[in-house]
């Protein structure tokens, strides 16, 4: 988007068709399209406001209800900070006791937005002039947030008397393809992190795929994950790091009435090696541990909490004899909610992998759905699907299978989720 159509859609005019807009419905689209151009309005801003209804409408699962007066480019969107995770973020920096932060790439404005809603001081910049005029729009109800169209990099923290800063550095490239290398990062990781220097309570956003290898030793990096997906993974630096450096895990879970609660996994601190899990046979239950321990490489952890063991050395399953322990209570004896950090499932069989013998299997118990689950094995789920050959009635039976590895041997585990986990 260019500046331009930033300013059409923030006049007036702009603003007042935006309001006039009924919520996005694709198959309506273009009949929509086609009376907005029958009644005189300029087909470029009628263009660009059914735009914004279609990315507010994605952007509420991100945003909440804050998505309906926002501004977004479809980039800005797929980089910009939930808002659960990014009031996370805003915690971080009240608990430091920052009182003024620059969110140095602030893109569309989300986790200034969460900075600001806290009620901290927010310099925002970004260097697009039109990034930085939807980010201005995005904070209009934050007096306390200043946006600039600047190099948040050539800023002169100490005279603009900021103690906190963050950074989200753009890790796409123009053609939307994901950047893996920090070096290629924009700004480049090594530029941001030597902020901490200057200003020790420094926090960066980095992608989830960033490897353990040359990660700082000063920081606690940690990944995210919200409802099983791994959103993001971030370095703190130091007192937004309270706990100390090293690797951890947040599992966020959405619940009722729009609740969010979390749970954090830490591992051993830098140079320390924990105690490696046990190794043994598949037992009554199967664990997948949440996406952000596996990243944060903390399966050993589950395995000690479950006080179970793993299928194999380089698998993160985790299996145990016992079931899943019932919920504990509070003082007042009403369950306790316990955010689950891993997923559990009831064996049902275990079988070495072939594919005779697992059509045999399920032809003969009537199955014709199958949800795959793999780890640590080439077998492609949907090509196993096609071998299988299931018919699919609507008698047919149901079940999960887990192509893995058990010490060692390719095997099939026939599983069904533990409903009381």
């Amino acid at each position: 988007m260019d500046l331009a159509t930033v300013e059409q859609l923030t006049s007036p005019a702009g603003r007042a068709l935006l309001q006039a807009l009924p919520p996005y419905d694709e198959s309506r689209a273009l009949a929509l399209s086609a009376t907005l151009r029958e009644q005189g309005v300029d087909p470029s801003l009628a263009a660009a406001a059914l735009t914004q209804t279609r990315l507010r409408d994605k952007a509420r699962g991100k945003l909440g209800p804050f998505a309906d007066g926002m501004l977004f480019t479809p980039e800005g969107l797929e980089q910009a900070t939930r808002l659960v995770v990014a009031a996370r973020h805003a915690q971080r920096y009240l608990v430091a006791g920052a009182t003024r932060v620059a969110d140095l790439t602030c893109g569309l404005g989300a986790d200034a937005l969460a900075l600001a809603g806290v009620g901290l001081r927010v310099l925002a910049t970004d260097v697009d002039p039109a990034t930085a005029a939807l980010a201005a729009h995005n904070l209009r109800a934050f007096p306390e947030a200043e946006v600039r169209c600047a190099d948040g990099l050539a800023l002169d923290l100490r005279a603009e008397d900021v103690d906190g800063v963050y950074a989200d550095p753009m890790r796409r490239t123009r053609t939307g393809t994901r950047v893996l290398d920090p070096a290629a990062y924009a700004p480049p990781l090594d530029a941001v992190w030597a902020l901490r220097d200057a200003v020790p309570a420094l926090g960066i956003k980095v992608g989830p795929g960033i490897a353990h290898a040359g990660l700082p030793d000063d920081a606690e990096t940690q990944w995210v994950s919200v409802d099983g997906d791994v959103v993001e993974a971030a370095l703190w630096f130091g007192p937004l790091a309270p706990g100390g450096p090293g690797r951890t895990a947040l599992v966020l879970r959405s619940g009722a009435g729009g609740r969010v609660a979390g749970r954090e996994l830490r591992g051993p601190a830098p140079g320390e090696d924990g105690a490696a899990p046990d190794v043994g046979p598949v037992g009554a239950y199967l664990y997948e541990p949440d996406g952000a321990v596996i990243r944060a490489g903390l399966v050993a952890s589950v395995a000690a909490e479950l006080g179970g063991r793993l299928l194999d050395p380089t698998i993160a399953y985790v299996t145990t004899d016992a079931g899943p322990a019932a919920p504990s209570s509070d003082a007042g004896g009403a369950p306790r909610a316990q955010v689950p950090v891993a997923t559990a499932y009831r064996v049902l069989d275990v079988m070495p992998f072939g594919l005779k013998r697992l059509k045999g299997y399920l032809r003969e118990r009537g199955v014709g759905r199958v949800t795959i689950k793999k780890r640590g094995t080439a077998v492609t789920p949907e090509q196993l699907r096609r071998d299988l050959g299931l018919r699919n009635t609507p008698d047919s039976a149901e079940t999960t299978l887990v192509l893995t590895r058990v010490g060692g041997r390719q095997s099939v585990l026939v599983v069904e989720p533990e409903p009381h986990a």
